[in-house]
């Protein structure tokens, strides 16, 4: 399953987020090291500075090179940079990847009669002639060339087929079908995907392509919904971020194939380590902070504070996780010591600051422990020694 990250495109069109040329870099090394298969480093026709930005990612991430260091990757990612359908755009987006070992130029055209109406003024038979035009303009120039249609998921379906053939037909390899406003479920994306590689995707020659977008939350479950149906490219950023209320999570798509993969029969090549490091790193860059509760990365996706969960988690973490954190490079300690939790959890976080205790200097204990519980949000170290003065207990280890 290729991995197409377009945290550098469409994650900085996230409302408020600005990457300067030297973070886009950070981040594109950060992504090659992720283990991402293409890296969309941007759309060069937004600005100088952006096609700036992208031709540095080319020669540098794009040919393997890393920071000072680390030995060169030898398959570097592929870098991809976006185009709308016309010349002068894909004129830009080829001098930006040009220098990169592995270039892809990515043409945009929208497909939805609400597009062609309201958005390009174009007829139907514009846009065919338009695409034709654009995917025969870029194939001049490299052979690994991506058409995405626009708001595939509310377009004629018929019609999205007939402007997908000239795709193919002008030299298109690559087939995405964007979930552009986040319309579809997943019954009908994963159907859409299903009709669409049966006739283009079967032979091996074109790769069907998700991307998707969240606005009514099933971003990710639409992508996973593609790759069942067929679909062997899928479209995502880091920690989800992108226009609107963002695009299917990487890090959930890769780990949900990882963690099912008796059930969907293929994996990326995610590096697992790398996890944590690419969320924070994103995280930090952009300025949008990752929600507690967001899935694998979030601040509370491996704590537990109910005191059944934290007993089953004591006694084996597979009783509660169904991944592990120190493999995705998360440092988690896993109990929050809350109103809910119980004697064992108490206990580990005693004997882990040194105290040792019995069963009745455990009991003392829990009954003072819950009463600070119902003061505090969460009952940390420093309240956990005051509270182990008040009974003098004694630190009886070194803390481990």
């Amino acid at each position: 399953m290729r991995v197409f990250d377009t945290t550098l495109r469409d994650g900085e069109q996230s409302p408020g987020v600005n990457l300067s040329p030297e973070d886009k870099l950070i981040i594109a090394r950060q992504l090659s090291r992720l283990g991402v298969d293409i890296i969309e480093a941007g759309f060069p026709a937004a600005s100088p500075g952006e096609l700036e930005a992208i031709k540095r990612i080319s020669a540098e991430v794009g040919q393997g090179l890393s920071s000072e260091g680390e030995a060169p990757r030898e398959n570097p990612p592929v870098i991809a940079a976006m185009a709308r359908a016309n010349l002068k755009d894909i004129d830009k987006a080829w001098e930006a990847v040009k220098a990169a070992k592995n270039p892809r130029v990515h043409v945009v055209m929208p497909t939805s009669d609400i597009h062609l109406k309201y958005k390009l003024g174009k007829s139907r038979d514009e846009v065919l002639e338009a695409t034709r035009k654009a995917v025969s303009h870029a194939k001049q120039f490299c052979d690994d060339i991506e058409f995405s249609a626009e708001d595939s998921t509310r377009s004629d379906q018929d019609y999205l087929c007939r402007v997908l053939d000239v795709a193919v037909e002008c030299g298109a390899n690559t087939l995405n079908i964007p979930d552009t406003v986040g319309y579809s479920m997943p019954e009908e994306y994963g159907e859409l995907i299903r009709m669409l590689f049966v006739r283009y995707g079967s032979t091996g020659e074109v790769f069907i392509s998700t991307h998707c977008h969240n606005d009514l939350g099933v971003a990710t479950a639409n992508t996973l919904a593609g790759i069942a149906n067929g679909a062997r490219q899928i479209e995502v950023t880091v920690n989800g971020i992108g226009e609107r209320a963002g695009n299917a999570c990487l890090v959930e798509t890769a780990m949900a194939l990882y963690t099912r993969e008796s059930f969907f029969g293929t994996l990326t090549s995610i590096n697992k380590q790398e996890i944590g490091p690419s969320s924070r790193m994103v995280s930090e860059l952009t300025g949008m902070r990752i929600q507690a509760n967001k899935a694998i990365t979030g601040a509370n996706a491996f704590l537990h504070e109910s005191g059944i969960h934290q007993d089953g988690i004591l006694k084996n973490r597979s009783t509660y996780e169904i991944m592990n954190a120190d493999e995705l490079g998360l440092s988690v300690d896993g109990l929050v010591l809350g109103k809910h939790s119980g004697r064992s959890a108490l206990r580990a976080r005693l004997e882990k600051m040194g105290y040792l205790v019995d069963k009745a200097q455990l009991d003392d204990a829990f009954e003072i422990f819950k009463y600070a519980a119902d003061r505090h949000e969460t009952v940390n170290d420093e309240l956990l020694h005051g509270l182990c003065a008040k009974l003098s207990l004694e630190i009886r280890e070194p803390a481990q």
